[in-house]
Formats: C-alpha cells, sequence, structure tokens
C-alpha cells in the first residue's frame, strides 16, 4: 500500500518494483530499477527517506527515521532480508547482511559488506571497502575482488528479479 503523510507522498520512479504486501508512506523516493521486496515497510512519517538508483529493499525489512534525520540509501546498495535501517547513510555499493539492524546517526562506507545479523549502535561509523559484523559490528577484515564481484552479483540478480516480476505479473507497481 502507498499512503501519503500530512501532505507528502512517496514518489516512486516507474522502473521500480514494488512487491505486494509492501507499504510505503510519506516522505520516500525510490529510484530507476530498485525494488522493494515482499512485506517490507518504509515509513516517511517523521524524517525523509531517500532510495537510489538499483537499490534492493528484501523481504521484511523495516526502514524508518528519527525527527530531522533522514534515511539515505545510495545508488546500488543491497538490504538483506528483514533489515532494520533506521536515520542511517548506507553509502554506494554497500550491502547490508540478512537481519542487521543499523542505528540512528550511523554511515556505512561506500563498498562495505555488513554480515548478516549484525548492530551497527548509533553514530558508528564503518569504513569503505570493509566487512564489518557482530553485535556491537566491528571491522574485520577489508574486502577483496571476490568480495565485490559477489556483491555485484547480488545487486544485478535484483535488479534482473524486479524487471522480470514487473514484466510477468500483475502486481509489480500499486
Amino acid at each position: 500500500m502507498i499512503y501519503s503523510y500530512k501532505g507528502k507522498s512517496p514518489i516512486i520512479a516507474d522502473s521500480a518494483y514494488i512487491a505486494d504486501y509492501v507499504t510505503i508512506t510519506g516522505d520516500v523516493s525510490i529510484g530507476e530499477d530498485s525494488s522493494v521486496w515482499f512485506n517490507s515497510v518504509i515509513r516517511g512519517d517523521v524524517a525523509p527517506t531517500v532510495i537510489g538508483n538499483r537499490v534492493n529493499i528484501q523481504d521484511n525489512s523495516v526502514l524508518h527515521q528519527s525527527p530531522k534525520n533522514p534515511l539515505i540509501l545510495e545508488d546500488d546498495v543491497t538490504v538483506g532480508h528483514m533489515v532494520l535501517l533506521h536515520s542511517a547513510i548506507i553509502r554506494k555499493n554497500a550491502l547490508i547482511g540478512m537481519g542487521t539492524h543499523i542505528l540512528d546517526g550511523a554511515e556505512i562506507g561506500e563498498e562495505a559488506f555488513i554480515g548478516a545479523g549484525s548492530l551497527v549502535p548509533p553514530g558508528k561509523t564503518i569504513p569503505p571497502r570493509t566487512l564489518a559484523l557482530g553485535r556491537p559490528a566491528k571491522v574485520v577484515r577489508e574486502l577483496n575482488e571476490e568480495d565485490f564481484q559477489e556483491m555485484q552479483r547480488v545487486r544485478n540478480s535484483y535488479v534482473e528479479k524486479g524487471k522480470y516480476y514487473q514484466e510477468n505479473s500483475s502486481i509489480g507497481k500499486p
């Protein structure tokens, strides 16, 4: 469902795929070739949520903000299943593993990988091109070319899946 909130309506690119049972409210923008998967919730009823191009938000994820602190996902970000993002900045080409929580004021660097089940506490910065994991998340190593190739494979597969679903189902964009 797509809802306006206090005069703000989501702006969703025509090429974005929005799966069934997704809820998007208020001041949210979603860029070209992005996808939001089944049962996810993106609420822009406190501050803006800006989602770039070719971003995938996988099933059962929740995106929200604190007052005056937007949530920003730059281009080519992958957000795994059941992720909670709250008033953070996720830089270009980052991958956020399944079940991760990233809290207010945290910043995930460009091409960083946050391992599944991690907790990135408020205000924490994860440097670019590193693997961080744990509760709380700690950097464990720099990423290598094999890591970057796998991250790109995942991103590309979600762009392709989104296009397929959009072209081959009656549901696709509310």
